[in-house]
């Protein structure tokens, strides 16, 4: 009887381990919503065309900022996403490790780690920020209570680029309903738009979740 409730337990146990949502592990990303409540922020994004780049530059969002003593926000990202980090006097860090969620790499050299926007400074550009005062586009470039900001590998980041959902999405597909989730939260959040393709796109990463 006790080995028969031993196996019973046993089983439990590796039934919820089973069905951990597969996105549970990537728990750096702060305020990361539940799938109903991103369905219902993505049904109250406005849907527009994309504006145009017209007086675009990275200096309208200013970075890194100083958030803590000596940290900026890239410091502090990179201490947040990584595992074992150790920082200098400056706060740079030294060692750790990062598993870049966009492509499930492990990097031990933060120099090879950038500091991703969820949603791209153009694409915000696109989307509503081109009519924002610099102080907000500075804080939404800083965002580190919303899902905005996340280490990845730099190779990762930069076949991103400044696309949206409908043009690329991680190849780590068990990161996608995550990103999905954070993109939504975040274009809410600084009621920024979306184009009708993009719209699709997060739609159908959403049902898959």
């Amino acid at each position: 009887m006790m080995l028969k409730r031993l196996g019973f337990v046993i089983g439990a146990l590796l039934a919820l381990i089973l069905f951990i949502p597969v996105g549970a592990a990537n728990a750096v990303l702060p305020t990361l919503p539940s799938v109903a409540t991103s369905q219902q922020s993505l049904n109250a994004l406005t849907v527009a065309a994309e504006g145009p780049m017209t007086g675009y530059s990275r200096s309208e969002f200013p970075t890194w900022i100083t958030i803590s003593g000596t940290c900026d926000t890239r410091e502090t990202v990179l201490k947040r996403d990584g595992k074992n980090v150790v920082t200098d006097s400056a706060c740079k860090a030294t060692s750790g490790s990062w598993t870049s969620a966009y492509d499930n790499v492990t990097i031990t050299d933060s120099s090879s780690l950038d500091i991703d926007h969820m949603v791209p400074l153009a694409e915000a550009w696109r989307s509503g920020a081109a009519n924002w005062s610099i102080d907000d586009r500075k804080k939404f470039a800083n965002d580190l209570t919303r899902p905005q900001l996340l280490a990845v590998s730099a190779s990762a980041n930069r076949s991103k680029g400044d696309q949206d959902p409908a043009q690329w999405m991680p190849t780590n597909s068990s990161f996608r309903c995550d990103y999905t989730k954070a993109w939504i939260a975040v274009k809410s959040y600084w009621n920024l738009t979306i184009d009708s393709a993009e719209k699709s796109a997060l739609q159908k990463e959403l049902n898959a979740c």
